[in-house]
C-alpha cells in the first residue's frame, strides 16, 4: 500500500456526476443478521429517465445471507412524493449503515458500490483534476470533504479504497466493517419534492 499513490491515473475530468448517479444500488448492513444486503429500485419498476428520479423511487432491501426482506415507499405529500436526500455513512431509504466502510485518515470512508469506490479511486488517484464546464456545486467531486482532496491523504484514502473493494467481496456478518454502524450523521430527512404522474404512479 506505500505506492498508493501512483496506482491512479495522472488526469481527471470531471463530468458532473451527481452522487444519485450511484444511487441505484446500495451495499448495506442487514438489519437481520449483520450481513451484506442490497438495496435496490422495487423490482417491476421501469428505468429511471434521470438518475434524480432514484430519489423518489420505491426500494426494496434484501439480504442474501438470511433471506430478510423489507420494502419502501416515498411518502406522499399533496400531489408529489418527498424524496431522500442522499449523503452520509448510512443508506437514506432504511436508515441502515452502508456495507462499505472504513476508517481512514481519522475520518470515516464510505461508498453505496463498487462503481462508486471506482470513481472515487480515479479521482484521489490522479494527479490532475479538471472540471471544465462543470457546475461545481452539482458535482459529487465538488461536494467531497476536505480532507479526502488532500494531497497528504492521496495513499490513505486509496488504501481505504481498496479495503472498500476489498468488503464488496464479502457479505457474511463476521466481514462487517467495524466502522459500519450507526453514527447519527445522516443527511436530513427530507428531501425534494417529485410530482406524481411520473413512471411509478
Amino acid at each position: 500500500m506505500d505506492r498508493a499513490s501512483d496506482t491512479g491515473p495522472a488526469r481527471h475530468h470531471d463530468t458532473g456526476a451527481w452522487l444519485a448517479r450511484f444511487a441505484g444500488r446500495m451495499l448495506v448492513v442487514c438489519p437481520a443478521c449483520g450481513g451484506r444486503a442490497l438495496v435496490v429500485p422495487r423490482p417491476g419498476l421501469p428505468a429511471p429517465k434521470y438518475f434524480s428520479e432514484l430519489q423518489f423511487q420505491p426500494r426494496r432491501l434484501a439480504c442474501g445471507e438470511c433471506g430478510a426482506v423489507a420494502d419502501w415507499e416515498p411518502e406522499v405529500r399533496g400531489a408529489g412524493l418527498v424524496g431522500v436526500v442522499l449523503g452520509g455513512s448510512e443508506d437514506p431509504f432504511f436508515r441502515r449503515p452502508l456495507w462499505l466502510q472504513t476508517r481512514c485518515a481519522g475520518e470515516i470512508l464510505w461508498a453505496y458500490n463498487e462503481e462508486h469506490v471506482a470513481e472515487l479511486s480515479a479521482y484521489v488517484g490522479a494527479r490532475l483534476r479538471e472540471r471544465g464546464g462543470v457546475r461545481p456545486t452539482m458535482s459529487m467531486f465538488a461536494r467531497l470533504p476536505s480532507w479526502m482532496k488532500k494531497s497528504q491523504h492521496r495513499s490513505a484514502v486509496l488504501a481505504g479504497l481498496e479495503t472498500l473493494r476489498v468488503l464488496a467481496t464479502r457479505s457474511a456478518p463476521a466481514d462487517r466493517s467495524d466502522a459500519a454502524h450507526e453514527r447519527g450523521d445522516r443527511a436530513r430527512m427530507r428531501g425534494g419534492m417529485y410530482f406524481r404522474g411520473g413512471p411509478y404512479e
